[in-house]
């Protein structure tokens, strides 16, 4: 084991794997092919009939951007919760 952190964190891991995520390019590839369909689900979004309730669900796209927005929420309060849930790190060695 290293004394100081710096040298710890220049160390490869001890697995020499490369996982196929690892690799730029395909991390790049499905973020375009995920923004594909996305956008291809918002432009279906103007060829079927909705039988909303409330006039705001007939909006264009209200489903894909209320999804967006709530799961943003649940991001952001889970980071907040978080605050309040978190334990020191001994805090099973103790």
């Amino acid at each position: 084991m290293n004394d100081t952190p710096e040298q710890d964190q220049q160390q490869p891991p001890e697995d020499d794997k490369r996982y196929w995520l690892d690799d730029l390019k395909i991390v790049k590839i499905i973020f375009v092919a995920l923004v594909i369909v996305c956008a291809i689900l918002m432009v279906a979004d103007l060829f079927y009939h909705k039988h909303a309730v409330f006039d705001v669900e007939n909006w264009f796209g209200f489903y894909g951007i209320y999804a967006f927005f709530l799961s943003m929420a649940l991001v952001l309060a889970a980071k907040q919760l978080g605050k309040f849930l978190v334990r020191d790190e001994d805090y099973y060695d103790g």
